[in-house]
């Protein structure tokens, strides 16, 4: 008798256990498809999220503290960030970088250059010899505060240069879910009805922790931010630039002169076109950069928005050009690439990047500095989102759209 009752409650359990409602399957390219593949992977994740509507931000502690991917309208709705699920999947360890995507991680430069964090003193600067630091590619980052729709982050370091000056360095990153009134001042108007939109600024601060001061005769750290995103064939990033600025436009030869049918400027407009299909990278240099800059999917109606901090009057911006330069810092404000297969025919993703960069940090010990970035993804009709663009561009999105057609 005892046996059957333990039969008994047995079955009682499992017929319980049955009745669970499974996990919802979502779509490859969806927020829930993603936040599910990170539960699968064992792989922390926190998510902030409003009250209200369907914006989501999915943040990894482990992968220092970066934007993973965001959505506007739920598990259900597009996931904005590029994820590089291949990479994730193996467990691999990289002993040079750790691609696991994000749409919005924290990095420090220069990249290149006698004062590069990514070259060992002495090192010829090729690909052979290129690693990205411990503390921006596989250390955790610690959470200093949580609520529902913000984080920060602490995390301390210790970077050596190309030069062979070490820095002790303070790093915290607050990201914070904008609500609808934040939206309507970063947009200087109230959001279209019928639009959905995710959005979200991130304060990200250095502090000079040693006993002497950062200069630019031993090198200047900078703040250094890179976004990926999903490309398709009707994508075009379209970046501002101030007309009666003296210089270069564009810096077009990061990999090679961007060909004419890539890369279009003129009537204050740089556009260039984002397919995943053509290795590519453009900078807009410091006199020529306006503090915001944008890209549009015409398949999706999704326009993404991104506002940056920049200094008062002129700044020094860190040159991450590898190998040797004739200027330290004369460097790019906010770059765009397009990634393409690479020598060999492989291809890493392909995946969109738009970057932006605080000024040098010339700090004495104690002192900080603070890089913030707005990044706002807005979905829906195409009209509406066309005076988005008109009011904070001055620019006609039917302009854009037509440029690559």
């Amino acid at each position: 008798m005892k046996r059957l009752i333990n039969y008994m409650i047995a079955g009682a359990v499992l017929a319980v256990a049955g009745c669970r409602p499974a996990e919802k399957e979502y779509e490859m390219g969806s927020y829930g498809y993603d936040a599910k593949f990170f539960r699968d992977h064992k792989i922390e994740f926190l998510e902030l999220t409003a009250p209200e509507g369907g914006a989501k931000v999915l943040v990894a502690p482990g992968y220092q503290g970066r934007v993973m991917t965001t959505t506007a309208d739920g598990d259900g709705g597009d996931s904005y960030g590029w994820i590089n699920y291949r990479f994730i999947e193996s467990g691999e360890r990289n002993p040079q970088f750790n691609p696991v995507g994000g749409e919005e991680r924290f990095w420090i430069g220069p990249e290149g250059g006698a004062f590069s964090y990514y070259f060992r003193p002495g090192a010829e600067q090729v690909y052979a010899n290129w690693l990205v630091p411990a503390v921006i590619d596989t250390e955790r980052y610690d959470i200093a505060e949580q609520s529902a729709a913000r984080v920060r982050f602490t995390k301390s370091a210790k970077l050596l240069n190309a030069s062979g000056v070490s820095f002790d360095m303070g790093i915290e990153r607050t990201i914070s879910l904008l609500d609808a009134e934040a939206v309507a001042g970063v947009l200087g108007a109230e959001l279209p009805a019928g639009l959905k939109v995710v959005a979200y600024e991130t304060d990200n601060r250095i502090t000079n922790r040693g006993e002497n001061a950062w200069t630019k005769q031993t090198g200047l750290p900078s703040i250094w931010l890179l976004g990926m995103f999903n490309p398709t064939p009707t994508t075009t990033v379209f970046i501002p630039y101030a007309e009666d600025a003296e210089g270069p436009v564009v810096n077009d030869t990061y990999f090679g002169k961007v060909p004419a049918d890539r890369l279009v400027a003129g009537d204050g407009m740089l556009r260039f076109r984002i397919d995943g299909k053509y290795r590519a990278k453009i900078g807009i240099p410091a006199p020529r950069a306006k503090g915001i800059c944008g890209s549009y999917d015409t398949e999706k109606r999704v326009l993404t928005l991104l506002k940056y901090s920049r200094p008062e009057g002129p700044a020094d911006y860190v040159n991450g050009q590898w190998g040797e330069q004739q200027d330290a810092f004369n460097g790019d404000v906010i770059n765009a690439y397009n990634d393409g297969p690479v020598e060999d025919g492989s291809v890493m993703g392909p995946f969109y990047e738009i970057e932006t960069s605080s000024p040098g940090a010339a700090l004495a010990p104690g002192e900080s500095l603070s890089h913030r970035q707005t990044v706002l993804h807005i979905q829906g009709d195409e009209a509406a989102l066309a005076g988005i663009v008109q009011r904070l561009f001055g620019y006609d999105l039917d302009k854009i759209t037509a440029t690559f057609r």
